[in-house]
């Protein structure tokens, strides 16, 4: 009995093995399934996804402002795609460090190191590139990078059935910076036409935030001191979990070319500049409601199941994206895409999660997944862009993009079919 007391952690991974074998109310017993803290926590990290990677969304109007600022403005681009390679590829590494217990840590790190970035790049100069690149480009993505994963993976402390709502109402913080932050910056830039008081007044505002959201949140499960280095073998062997970031890598290629090319779409087709304006905004809106909806119902449903169906209806909507011949139909659209993509958004992370065979490996496979797509995501928008080629061929990008998401969505299949042989349900 003594030797039982003297390790804490024994009850806890004995009931989350059986769990797996036992059913929902072993399963509720391990995991609060909700709470206060549970609660608290679910927000205090939708905080910081709205103030890290919803504020990275917002690059579209600094990408406006810099074209005035920047001497260099076939760089800007490069700026933006550091931020996103850096705040995904990050998480091979935060993703194990969360796991071994370095949440705060990490939070703390991130928070002071996004905070300092932005303020530093208030004092940027004009025509001083290297300045703009390493503080909002390189301190900024990285800030933001070590914040991400342990953001996402932090609900498997305190949920394992609902999972999924947690990470989907996390993941709608993002959503709501993505729409809220640009609103802002065009109001601060268009009344006070000072860049560097627009940036300072926004790193003060996620500053305040992120030190609300590192006070909210908290741990619940100890970290298992035998964790050293991500177990690429056990992964590799895996086939659902590999067939799962095949899928994932593939969707990336295609998921971001209506969000950065959208409008663009819109203005060559003559839809008019005052509604095409509004795509993106109405895109990140209905993104809110299709990172929520679908998490909600993912416990009854499947969460991989529900995966599939959202990249299959991105597939058809990328095809489809030529038919549009309006205003109403680009408005429409936006909507439909931005639900769908949301839900995927959203899902992906609880997906990796129901993967892993135990609790304290959720971080690294949520992280090498990350890392993945983010080092393809700095590739993506510049193939888009090259098949696209400034004449304007949009065929091309628009069937490379259903065609890809279309085949992700099939190794997702593939996914669903060897875990499903393998628990003995549909459920999954």
């Amino acid at each position: 009995m003594s030797e039982h007391k003297s390790d804490p952690e024994t009850p806890d991974t004995t009931i989350v093995q059986h769990s797996e074998n036992a059913g929902d109310d072993v399963e509720e017993e391990t995991f609060p399934e909700g709470g206060w803290q549970a609660w608290m926590t679910v927000l205090g990290a939708a905080l910081v996804q709205f103030s890290t990677f919803g504020y990275t969304n917002a690059f579209g109007v600094y990408q406006g402002a810099y074209v005035w600022i920047v001497e260099t403005p076939s760089c800007i681009g490069w700026i933006g795609g550091i931020q996103i390679f850096l705040v995904l590829g990050s998480g091979i590494i935060t993703g194990r460090a969360f796991d071994r217990g370095y949440f705060h840590h990490l939070m703390i790190a991130g928070s002071l190191l996004h905070a300092f970035s932005f303020f530093m790049l208030s004092l940027a100069h004009e025509n001083q590139y290297y300045q703009i690149i390493l503080s909002q480009g390189l301190g900024g993505g990285l800030g933001a990078g070590i914040i991400y994963t342990p953001c996402v993976a932090i609900g498997s402390h305190y949920f394992k059935r609902n999972l999924p709502v947690a990470i989907g109402l996390v993941a709608a913080g993002t959503a709501l910076g993505a729409v809220l932050h640009p609103i802002m910056l065009n109001h601060l830039l268009h009344d006070a036409r000072s860049f560097p008081h627009a940036v300072r007044m926004s790193a003060v505002l996620n500053s305040s935030l992120l030190v609300v959201a590192n006070l909210m949140m908290r741990t619940r499960l100890p970290p298992k001191k035998n964790i050293t280095v991500i177990p690429y073998a056990a992964f590799a062997r895996d086939v659902p979990y590999l067939f799962l970031l095949l899928g994932g890598m593939l969707i990336i290629c295609a998921f971001s070319f209506p969000v950065f090319f959208l409008q663009l779409y819109g203005n060559a087709n003559g839809f008019g500049q005052g509604f095409v304006q509004y795509c993106f905004p109405i895109m990140n809106a209905s993104s809110i409601l299709g990172r929520i909806i679908p998490a909600t119902l993912a416990p009854r449903v499947g969460v991989i199941n529900l995966a599939i169906i959202c990249t299959l209806c991105m597939s058809i909507l990328m095809f489809s994206l030529r038919a549009v011949t309006n205003t109403n139909g680009l408005i429409a659209f936006s909507a439909i895409y931005g639900f769908f993509s949301g839900g995927g958004v959203a899902l992906t992370p609880a997906m990796l999660a129901s993967l892993a065979r135990d609790v304290d490996e959720i971080g690294a496979r949520i992280g090498v997944s990350f890392a993945l797509s983010g080092t393809i995501g700095l590739f993506a928008i510049p193939i888009a862009g090259a098949l696209l080629t400034s004449e304007l061929h949009w065929w091309r990008p628009i069937i490379f993009g259903g065609t890809t998401m279309l085949s992700g969505a099939c190794c997702y299949i593939i996914t669903r079919f060897l875990v499903a042989r393998r628990r003995g349900t549909q459920l999954v």
